[in-house]
């Protein structure tokens, strides 16, 4: 009984500290910038307005920027999948002798921090050409192609790791049983085994379009042109060289929250459904 009560203390005090910072940024996006700077923000309000979210859209030009985070985006997640199912099919019922090797190789990508390589990667992007109408400087860097690349590297091993456990919970029968009726090495993993994946994929493309939406650090430091990153390094956009509208900042920040919430929403079935199976099999 303690420990039930325990746990579910723990769990509302939880969730009161990660509501919080959501709920004030959301309280100081309601408040004009004369308020906060009047009464600091730590204070009750005196007048409440949507003002800095029509502002922080207006002037922020973020539709342009919405756009980029989508080109970026939905191509990495798309091909992360694509190329995840496919390795962690090959690794888990493909019978070839490194297939333990290569996917501690895919898992140990995930332990290197993107910081390290920042240097190297940098003088790299400056060195491979592109073609123009993949990038108009008809280089890796500054542009959105070379934000898709690096995002769906740093990418694939973690969910190559998590759908070769996945697959390896699939019952081999069912493979010797497609295998017996001639089912090809194609058939038995598009018509078998991603059918079955779905709702590991569809708990990745969750995480992954957070992930690489939410994305900041790559943006900043492998493109200059301001006009061509996602919408999280556009909200450096809105600060000022010596005076920062933190009420108007708040806003945008709330306005490009949306898109993540819509994606969890539409995939939020198939998304607890992939964390349960995945939590009781393998």
């Amino acid at each position: 009984m303690r420990g039930q009560i325990a746990s579910q203390a723990f769990l509302i005090i939880a969730s009161v500290l990660w509501i919080l910072p959501i709920l004030f940024a959301l309280y100081v996006a309601l408040r004009p910038y004369s308020d906060t700077s009047k009464y600091g923000y730590v204070s009750l309000p005196h007048h409440l307005t949507l003002q800095n979210f029509k502002d922080a859209w207006t002037q922020s030009d973020m539709l342009h920027f919405f756009w980029n985070s989508v080109l970026i985006t939905v191509p990495a997640v798309v091909i992360v999948l694509a190329l995840a199912a496919g390795v962690a099919f090959v690794l888990v019922r493909v019978n070839v002798k490194i297939n333990v090797a290569l996917l501690i190789i895919f898992t140990a990508g995930n332990l290197l921090p993107q910081q390290v390589i920042i240097t190297p990667l940098y003088r790299i992007y400056l060195k491979i050409t592109l073609p123009h109408f993949l990038s108009d400087s008809g280089l890796m860097y500054n542009s959105i192609f070379g934000l898709i690349v690096i995002n769906v590297s740093f990418q694939l091993g973690f969910c190559v790791f998590v759908l070769s456990n996945y697959m390896k919970s699939i019952p081999g029968e069912m493979y010797e049983a497609a295998l017996v009726d001639g089912a090809s090495l194609w058939t038995r993993f598009w018509r078998l085994t991603v059918p079955l994946c779905r709702p590991a994929l569809a708990a990745l493309a969750t995480l992954l379009t957070t992930w690489i939406y939410n994305d900041f650090f790559w943006a900043i430091t492998l493109m200059s042109s301001g006009d061509k990153r996602p919408v999280t390094s556009a909200l450096a956009n809105l600060q000022g060289q010596f005076v920062s509208n933190q009420n108007l900042i708040a806003a945008a920040a709330m306005i490009a929250a949306v898109p993540t919430l819509v994606v969890y929403l539409c995939l939020q079935r198939q998304f607890i459904a992939g964390l349960s199976l995945g939590s009781s099999k393998g």
